[in-house]
């Protein structure tokens, strides 16, 4: 009998061992855990050698830590050759785990069959399966801004949101401009559910005054975010940015392809050699004009 099992872990680990007469074991389990949880870990044997197994044998260890649910063994009374047996075990953390590395220690072991007939001394070997423990699942926000920010320009503003342990619902993410700048884009955004590990970025662009600063300063962006955890609790992260906002110098490159010269803006392109903006197109006209008159003094100096 082959029975496949699952495991839904985004950070599943995996130990291998092999065993006397090609009984290979195959252990999947997650490697982080939160306290107070329940955690499944899947077992699979494969008798890839020439004579039968039985008295197949998992024993859980004892622990306060890491509990199985229902039973504290595996017990499978023989494996023909070529076959194999797979079963999934639910383990609660305990609610007063201590956070940090734990093990999981089980014992393993078989009777060969010498010639499919004759059962030969028990083998066994222990094993011991590491988890990190940790407190509380983890909602990390992450947000990329640029630097600093002046006047009169546009600049992106992207949060990332991963949930690290478990998968989340109803999950409200808001930020909150400072009231001297103008936001582009939604301020709320909602999502039915996000999985672990499977980060959601959204985009909005940071519109600054027009008028003209003379000193920088610090200019705050709250961003929180409120979800359902695995247990239905309702839980809320927050994040604050502070972004400089300073006087803009002579020369300046917008995100979207424009240039500040001192008080002239130029446009991005659009189309090649064609610029928008009249003071901009009299300062490179000016430029060309002194250009080709230099050229025409150099011809006749040396004519």
């Amino acid at each position: 009998m082959i029975l496949l099992v699952l495991i839904s872990n985004a950070e599943a680990e995996t130990i291998n061992q092999t065993m006397e007469g090609g009984m290979d074991i195959e252990i999947t389990y997650p490697s982080k855990a939160v306290i107070d949880r329940t955690i499944s870990i899947s077992f699979l044997v494969k008798n890839n050698g020439w004579e039968d197994k039985q008295d197949v044998i998992f024993v859980f260890g004892s622990s306060n830590t890491i509990m199985p649910i229902k039973k504290n063994e595996i017990r499978i009374d023989k494996i023909s050759a070529g076959g194999s047996y797979g079963e999934t075990v639910d383990f609660k953390i305990a609610a007063d785990a201590s956070p940090g590395s734990h093990f999981l220690n089980l014992e393993y072991s078989q009777v060969l069959l010498a010639n499919n007939e004759e059962p030969r001394p028990a083998t066994q070997t222990n094993i011991a399966i590491p988890i990190l423990i940790k407190e509380q699942p983890k909602v990390t926000i992450h947000t990329i801004t640029p630097e600093s920010l002046f006047t009169n320009a546009e600049f992106p503003f992207t949060v990332e949101i991963i949930s690290e342990d478990i998968d989340i619902n109803d999950v409200r993410l808001e930020i909150i401009p400072p009231p001297d700048v103008d936001f582009r884009g939604e301020t709320l955004h909602t999502f039915s559910s996000i999985q672990q590990n499977v980060p959601i970025s959204v985009t909005a662009r940071i519109i600054t005054p027009s008028q003209e600063i003379n000193t920088e300063y610090k200019i705050p962006f709250q961003v929180i975010v409120s979800y359902l955890d695995d247990i239905g609790q309702e839980e809320t992260d927050s994040k604050t940015i502070s972004i400089l906002m300073r006087p803009r110098t002579f020369m300046e490159l917008t995100t979207d392809g424009g240039i500040w010269i001192g008080d002239f803006f130029i446009a991005p392109y659009v189309s090649l050699g064609t610029i928008i903006g009249i003071p901009a197109g009299a300062i490179f006209s000016l430029a060309l004009r002194k250009k080709f008159s230099g050229s025409k003094k150099s011809k006749r100096k040396k004519n």
